[in-house]
């Protein structure tokens, strides 16, 4: 084994920052032999150095990033810091200077992957990030290296614990979207301000990743279809209840039938509850992966945390220290297909459509004559009449012989299922839905995805 340490720094010293610093300084033994040499922490930035931080040694701290980054002797840089700059230029800097790079970084990496994997080429040095998608999770080593001589067609997953806990609480208790955000808060799974993971943008930014590695193409979180789960009710979890579903925020990759381009997406979704995605509660992660060779895999496990995302840091470091022994580097960008990233309006998937609607004959007759100018095909019909003495109904064939949703209070809802159908039909029927006097409102719009 060699004896002159590999010498490693750290960006940023938080939750899963200390966490790294605590398995470095406390499995230095085991580290050192599963590398083949002993690593050292060379020093750790931090913006607040005299805030207490337990077990982590207070000589490592310096305020100077810039500075640590650009020490000859670094042979690592770990960066947990997240956002877009000052890291990008920390990272591109710690190139420059012979040191490889460890990142959590699904931001940056999302939004500046191809120029950050460009300038580690130009270096020679390695870039990984297995902890920026599903926390602990192996995922992306598993689609770059175990995969890479498959052909993987889509990757469907739950990669933020935050929404899937708030989904599970509103389907297990019944409760409305924001008591279940307020309990997720309590406990500590979503931020002060949860708006990157109740808007999917942090979901969106993993699918920009997932896509490009699973499609060896380039996607950008620009080029993924985001919608959060703020708009679910507890209607919508009811209905899905009816169907035999549950609702998740899903992240979906997909290539297309004729192989010529990929998707990327993240919405809210109903999934039936024998797909194995619908199991998974509470704050876990699971990310579906369908391959032509290697058939359907599942990766399950906690996604988030401070030690989870360490194991997963620790991990990337691992790797990228015995390729500084070897002076080699490990698999970089696979971007060769260069396919093209299709619309939202391309998606051919099932609809769920909640229509409120007016109490009068002939309505089902009006609505089904607009799904059929656009092309898309209704499934099944239920109505859920809101009569003055209340009670609902789900004669569905009832509404159909009638042509009618006949209810004595004057307003009913309409469920329609459709169909696979691009989304592009689907949007203009709704709003040719819209513009029906008969139709009061719509109240809410949901793919059926995972059948």
């Amino acid at each position: 084994m060699r004896t002159r340490p590999l010498k490693v720094a750290l960006l940023g010293c938080g939750v899963v920052g200390s966490e790294v610093t605590r398995i470095i300084t406390t499995q230095t033994a085991d580290l050192a032999a599963r590398i083949g040499a002993p690593i050292e922490l060379a020093g750790i930035a931090v913006r607040r150095p005299n805030r207490v931080r337990a077990g982590v040694p207070a000589e490592l701290l310096t305020t100077d990033a810039t500075a640590l980054v650009k020490r000859g002797d670094i042979d690592v840089v770990v960066e947990v810091i997240g956002g877009i700059e000052p890291v990008r230029t920390l990272i591109t800097t710690a190139f420059e200077h012979g040191a490889s790079v460890v990142s959590a970084n699904k931001a940056l990496l999302a939004a500046d992957g191809a120029n950050l994997h460009a300038k580690a080429v130009e270096h020679g040095v390695d870039l990984y990030y297995e902890a920026a998608v599903a926390g602990a999770i192996p995922l992306i080593r598993p689609l770059r290296e175990s995969l890479a001589g498959d052909k993987v067609n889509r990757v469907l997953g739950i990669v933020n614990g935050t929404t899937n806990f708030i989904l599970d609480k509103m389907d297990s208790t019944g409760a409305g979207y924001s008591e279940a955000l307020d309990e997720a808060t309590a406990l500590g799974y979503a931020e002060a301000d949860p708006t990157a993971d109740v808007e999917g943008f942090d979901a969106a930014a993993k699918a920009a990743i997932l896509s490009g590695i699973a499609f060896h193409t380039r996607v950008t979180i620009d080029d993924v279809h985001r919608e959060g789960l703020t708009e679910v009710t507890a209607a919508d979890i009811a209905s899905a209840k009816k169907m035999g579903c549950t609702v998740k925020l899903l992240a979906i990759c997909e290539r297309a039938a004729d192989g010529r381009s990929v998707t990327a997406r993240v919405h809210p979704a109903m999934i039936p509850l024998s797909h194995p995605l619908a199991s998974v509660r509470g704050a876990y992660n699971a990310v579906f992966v369908e391959a032509e060779a290697a058939g359907q895999l599942m990766f399950y496990g906690p996604g988030a945390g401070g030690a989870p995302t360490a194991s997963a840091v620790l991990g990337d470091l691992v790797a990228a220290c015995r390729n500084k022994l070897a002076g080699t580097t490990g698999a970089g960008e696979s971007a060769y297909t260069q396919l093209p990233v299709s619309p939202m309006g391309d998606v051919v998937t099932r609809y769920h459509i909640s229509l409120d609607v007016a109490d009068k004959p002939g309505v089902l007759a009006q609505v089904a004559t607009v799904f059929a100018e656009h092309d898309v095909s209704i499934d099944t019909v239920r109505q859920q009449g809101r009569s003055q003495s209340g009670g609902d109904t789900n004669d569905g064939a009832a509404a159909e012989q009638t042509g009618a949703v006949r209810r004595a209070g004057g307003e009913a809802s309409l469920v329609v299922v459709t169909h696979r159908a691009p989304d592009a039909a689907l949007s203009a029927t709704v709003e040719s839905l819209r513009k029906l006097d008969t139709v009061r409102g719509v109240a809410s719009i949901m793919r059926v995805e995972g059948e």
